[in-house]
């Protein structure tokens, strides 16, 4: 006699619990998925209408889910805003919405929809880890009623949350996020009263999910990775590139690099808004990572992964960031320094002369040093060391420390710090320290073409970074990014609802 459905997919799950239990690896999955979009109104749709755009972003979405799971994936992330999109008001958004009850519900929506109020889309992904044997994380809105007791619930009686969710193998809701640092153009959603530090356990380690600006931010972000011990980051984004240093691939590395977990980081894709840029990410670099801005099409990535990567042989030791940079003898500067904006932030600059050279500049507390040298310097082209102490942002403010190795647009001066993505010229060697005021310090390097370089590059426990050897592509930055979260200003837009 063959075994009933049920008897059969809790074998097989049990078998799979079993396998990853016995391994101190496992298999991880992110999906840049270029979205269907709505039409921009700024009156509602009916519920039906707006349910069968998100069954078609969720047919694509399925369709990466059972691929990934073919070649063995543990746990797929998908990106923020990629069942609906983006471009809503708060009135048009709410037919997108579901109700998203407590994880400590117990609840599997595929084979229990009706225990709460109606959650097509809560169904459909609890049905697709369930029937994939597979953790499914994605993002969508969250709805929670409110009347006038409430003084901070708003006028139309609701509040509304940008809103991860995770489905475990059997379908059954294991974790909720509702995201904390809305960036400037969320004004359809509310702001959690408190930020919440979300965590649960599987048989491969601890993990913790926050939603894309949040990264850049101490609650939730350090949070979870200081505090609660975090194994891996989930991170559902919608990143949008900004050259030269906050490109996803770029940033996100860093921060893994920086806090030494690791980040399945899931973007959107949508290249007439510039986001693109996806990976998985550890503690000593990208095992896989995708940035395309050329074409339209969505991209799955897997790599297998330590479980717990602080008890991996491999994981970097402590750094004192600021270690070097304070000891070395400080070197003639400040004369051939120049101002320059990258955005709205102005960076003292000082210009490479040389094909060798050993360089200081300094802004504010923060002194930046590097020796070099190139090996192939183009006669078109001009590099800069720069730092930056201060305020970043326009309207949500927050500190940072960066010390970059930065070629120019042009030989122009006053090009530096404007978007490239190509260059010529390859060093072969650098390294890159600076006086920081802060533990939390990101490195990275970039290459033409907006290419990471995994294995060539590495930090030493003073705190500097530097090459291995020779780049093996042009530069286009080596970035030491420090956050001083203590003197971020506080948040213009939270308010207590």
């Amino acid at each position: 006699m063959l075994p009933s459905q049920p008897l059969l997919h809790a074998a097989v799950f049990a078998l799979a619990v079993l396998q990853a239990l016995a391994s101190d690896t496992f298999i991880a999955a992110v999906y840049e998925h270029a979205v269907i979009l709505p039409d921009v109104t700024d009156e509602p749709v009916s519920p039906d209408d707006a349910l069968a755009l998100m069954n078609k972003n969720m047919d694509v979405l399925e369709g990466a889910i059972k691929e990934a799971a073919q070649q063995g994936a543990h746990i797929i992330v998908t990106p923020e805003d990629g069942i609906y999109g983006w471009h809503f008001t708060r009135e048009a958004i709410y037919p997108y919405l579901e109700d998203i009850p407590d994880p400590a519900a117990n609840w599997i929506p595929c084979t229990d929809p009706t225990r709460f109020a109606p959650a097509p889309v809560q169904e459909r992904l609890s049905c697709m880890a369930r029937n994939n044997s597979i953790y499914v994380v994605a993002n969508m809105g969250d709805k929670k009623l409110c009347n006038s007791s409430d003084p901070g619930c708003p006028s139309d009686g609701r509040y509304q949350y940008n809103t991860d969710v995770v489905f475990d193998p059997e379908g059954k809701l294991v974790a909720r996020y509702h995201k904390y640092n809305l960036f400037r153009r969320e004004t359809q959603f509310n702001y959690p009263k408190e930020p919440e530090a979300i965590t649960f356990e599987t048989p491969f380690g601890k993990f913790g999910i926050f939603t894309c600006f949040d990264i850049l931010f101490h609650e939730p972000a350090v949070v979870l990775v200081s505090e609660l011990q975090v194994d891996t980051v989930l991170f559902p984004t919608a990143w949008m590139n900004v050259l030269p240093f906050l490109t996803a691939v770029e940033f996100h590395s860093a921060w893994a690099i920086g806090m030494g977990v690791n980040l399945l980081s899931a973007n959107t894709h949508n290249i007439s808004l510039a986001m693109t840029g996806s990976g998985l990410f550890t503690p000593e670099g990208p095992t896989a990572y995708h940035y395309d801005s050329g074409t339209e099409e969505g991209c799955l990535l897997l790599a297998e992964l330590s479980a717990r990567p602080r008890l991996s042989p491999t994981y970097p030791p402590a750094v004192n960031w600021s270690s070097y940079a304070t000891s070395i003898k400080r070197f003639p500067g400040g004369k051939d320094t120049f101002l320059g904006a990258v955005r709205r932030d102005i960076f003292t600059f000082s210009e490479l002369g040389h094909k060798t050279g050993n360089y200081t500049v300094c802004q504010g507390d923060l002194c930046c040093h590097l020796i070099y040298r190139m090996s192939n310097k183009s006669k078109d082209e001009v590099y800069v060391l720069g730092a930056f102490d201060g305020l970043h942002g326009s309207l949500i403010k927050y500190h940072w420390q960066i010390c970059t190795l930065l070629k120019c647009k042009s030989t122009d001066l006053n090009t530096c710090g404007q978007p490239v993505e190509t260059a010529q010229t390859k060093f072969e060697m650098f390294s890159l320290s600076g006086t920081f005021g802060t533990n939390y310090v990101f490195p990275e390097v970039l290459y033409s073409g907006v290419q990471l370089a995994p294995g060539e590059f590495e930090v030493l426990r003073d705190g500097r970074l530097k090459s291995k050897h020779g780049t093996s592509k042009p530069l286009i930055t080596a970035t030491l990014f420090g956050r001083l979260y203590e003197k971020d200003l506080p948040h213009p837009l939270r308010t207590s609802s």
